[in-house]
């Protein structure tokens, strides 16, 4: 009798001679299978290898986006200067808020950025002193530059071959495949590399291809060489324009003609900054020198209205005092928004505003005419000036609050202003200008503003009469004042370059204007710097008649803005 031990091992004995039959049979009809298993390993460590090569790419690319990026001093610039994969590869410089050059540098994938973010003040005084060699200045800052991309080009190399190697190392977690991956990112780095310095074109310089605001450049500076010439000039004498506007500050102690208490009100006036960054300095030594209670802004402080300018209005939040804006005719809506969205900025258009004790009506200028200038003999766009003049005058009659200052952009709306505001103020002349307004009648043209005494005696005496005279009523003051700005790149097309204009409204408690000063920073290429002191005096003629105390026996007429 067999046991049920032996009984089980026999049948188990039985199935494993039968499983080696079947695959026997198995190899006899299908001789490839061997082989085939044979090459699956290899097959297996082709797949893996192209697996890590596409995480050490992705590793890299990664690497080169966190790291590819430095600042550079240039010249007396900060510069940000960076390398981003491209298909097309090139070289642009931004120039906020002007825009950006682009330049065919070269076909590599990989594409260079440089973009000048600010200005330094210190680095900027220390070569305005070295004025005397501008040839060594321009080759230090050649020299600035390619120090600067040469540093660029290590440390995304560094970073690219670093992020390849981390990467594959989290993903296998193999030595082996790690070192792999940095062989992979150092031959792509080297390949990118000698393809951009083998398709590398120096003359590209010559060529650009403009962005922005700089696609209208031949528009606004005409003849490059005598710009550049004129900016050569400014750069010389830079040093001399910082320390005689800081001379401004000391003339106040020595003009004893009025003396403002402590109850003034201090509105400075500026208008048509035209995209000039230098202009804000001025304007925040003035605001800050005189404590100034209010800034009031006449337009054009864009010179194009574009969204690359928007930028250029930042600074107006760092000023820390109300700032109040009218649109000028090279103002967008684009422009009025970046200035509403500063958190200091009151932008009016047909609205009225009470600020610090003084209410201002406002309307911003209707036409938007940048690439060109205005003409003052159009009839069509005078007559709209005209009926924004119209339009504000309704709103100062309907508001239950009288109205101290008006505020315009063109002069030719200011008419329209006379008899209900004491004092309106005006730009876009580009040059200074006072009168005074008769109701109902053409506007007086602007004359310059006066460096006689503030003395005023009636032109003729009323007749004699049993009746009270009647009372005399006060003429609207048109006050106009200059480019802020010096007219911005425009500036540069004359032989003598306009000076930077602003302007500071004393009111008293009774918000008159009481007195003004006129400063008057030599624009590009001077170095002077002047301060005028004048009282207002008192209009009391019953009878419109012009004002001798605001009218000098010959006066020149002032040119058309633009």
């Amino acid at each position: 009798m067999i046991s049920p031990f032996r009984r089980r091992a026999a049948l188990a004995s039985q199935r494993a001679r039968r499983r080696s039959i079947v695959m026997a049979a198995g190899r006899r009809h299908h001789p490839t299978g061997a082989r085939a298993r044979r090459l699956h390993p290899r097959l297996w460590a082709l797949l893996r290898g192209v697996l890590v090569a596409l995480v050490a790419i992705v590793g890299m690319l990664i690497g080169v986006q966190l790291g590819g990026t430095t600042t550079q001093d240039i010249g007396p610039f900060r510069a940000q200067l960076s390398l981003a994969p491209s298909w097309h590869g090139d070289t642009s410089v931004e120039i906020p808020p002007l825009g950006s050059l682009e330049l065919n540098s070269h076909d590599g994938p990989v594409h260079l950025r440089i973009r000048l973010e600010s200005l330094d003040e210190a680095r900027t005084r220390a070569f305005a002193a070295k004025s005397g060699n501008l040839e060594q200045i321009s080759h230090d800052a050649v020299d600035q530059l390619d120090l600067g991309v040469r540093r660029l080009a290590m440390q995304t190399a560094g970073c690219g071959i670093l992020g390849g190697m981390i990467l594959v190392l989290l993903v296998f977690r193999a030595r082996r495949e790690t070192a792999i991956a940095g062989l992979v990112v150092v031959g792509v780095l080297a390949s990118t590399g000698a393809t951009t310095l083998l398709t590398f074109r120096p003359a590209a310089i010559q060529e650009p291809t403009y962005r922005g605001l700089l696609v209208n450049a031949p528009a606004i500076i005409g003849d490059a060489q005598r710009i550049a010439d004129h900016y050569e000039e400014y750069r010389a004498q830079l040093q001399k324009l910082v320390l005689n506007v800081s001379k401004l500050y000391g003339t106040i102690s020595s003009l004893p003609v009025y003396e403002p208490n402590t109850s003034a009100t201090k509105v400075l006036h500026i208008s048509d900054m035209h995209l000039n960054p230098a202009a804000w300095g001025v304007v925040r030594s003035v605001a800050d020198q005189f404590d100034i209670d209010i800034i009031v802004d006449t337009g054009d402080i864009n010179d194009w209205g574009s969204e690359p300018e928007a930028s250029y209005v930042n600074v107006i939040s760092d000023l820390k005092v109300p700032y109040i804006y009218i649109r000028g005719n090279h103002d967008s809506a684009v422009t009025a928004a970046a200035v509403g969205r500063q958190p200091n900025a009151i932008v009016l258009d047909d609205n009225i505003v009470t600020v610090k004790g003084l209410t201002f009506a406002g309307i911003g200028d209707p036409r938007f005419t940048p690439d060109k200038s205005t003409d003052p003999t159009n009839d069509e766009q005078r007559k709209e000036v005209v009926q924004s003049g119209d339009v504000l005058a309704a709103k100062i009659r309907s508001s239950s609050k009288p109205v101290d200052v008006g505020l315009v952009h063109d002069p030719v709306a200011a008419q329209e202003l006379a008899g209900l505001c004491p004092l309106v103020l005006a730009g876009h002349k580009h040059q200074r200008s006072v009168s005074r307004l008769d109701a109902n009648q053409p506007a007086a043209a602007p004359v310059p503003r006066p460096d006689t005494s503030p003395s005023a005696s009636p032109s003729a005496s009323p007749e004699p009469s049993a009746s009270p005279a009647p009372k005399p009523t006060e003429r609207t003051l048109l006050m106009v004042e200059g480019s802020t700005g010096g007219a911005g790149l425009r500036g540069l097309e004359s032989s003598k370059p306009l000076p930077l204009a602003l302007s500071i409204l004393y009111f008293d408690q009774q918000r008159h204007l009481s007195a003004y000063d006129d400063i008057e920073v030599g624009g590009t290429g001077l170095t002077e710097v002047s301060l005028q002191r004048h009282i207002v005096p008192a209009d009391t003629k019953s009878q419109p008649t012009p004002d001798a105390s605001l009218s000098p026996s010959s006066a020149s007429p002032s040119p058309s803005g633009s």
